[in-house]
């Protein structure tokens, strides 16, 4: 998928964030409050639900810091409550929002450090591209995915609710 603007991957990060928002809002009214669902995981070697809203934050939110030249920064990923998992999407969302950075930008060489004495070169519009973007789903799915294993009644269409604005009557 590649990025066409600043403001079109501001979007795109926007939108997504809210159907985040959403599906916890549809876990919260299922599990009537009980917040075990956020250490629910689909594999044992998989992070837990709570981690994956972390993980899916993060995405924007290191590329929020990076259009403001600021080092990546991750969230906390032990998320252990409700409250948390809100306050990480919505200070995201905040973040998102607050970005004053051109489209020359995307045109930039970054550097991601890996850990472990690694890193990867690549322009702006790579980064967002080729990193950010399938981490991004990569998490925000299977978040998704956690919720529909432990029952919680969502559908494509709850996944697919930015498409919501352009739907018409035949």
């Amino acid at each position: 998928m590649p990025s066409q603007n600043m403001e079109s991957i501001k979007t795109i990060f926007q939108s997504r964030l809210t159907t985040l928002e959403n599906l916890l809002k549809s876990a919260q009214t299922h599990f009537k409050g009980n917040e075990s669902f956020l250490q629910e995981r689909i594999a044992s070697d998989m992070f837990p639900f709570g981690t994956q809203v972390a993980f899916t934050c993060n995405q924007p939110r290191n590329f929020a810091l990076w259009c403001d030249s600021k080092p990546m920064d991750n969230l906390d990923s032990e998320v252990s409550s409700l409250a948390q998992a809100h306050e990480h999407i919505a200070n995201t969302q905040g973040l998102l929002a607050a970005i004053n950075a051109e489209d020359e930008k995307l045109g930039e060489t970054t550097r991601i450090d890996l850990g472990q004495d690694l890193y990867i070169e690549m322009s702006g519009s790579t980064y967002v591209d080729d990193f950010l973007m399938p981490n991004f789903y990569f998490h925000m799915v299977t978040a998704y995915d956690i919720l529909r294993m432990a029952g919680v009644p969502i559908g494509k269409r709850d996944y697919m609710m930015h498409l919501v604005p352009l739907l018409k009557q035949k």
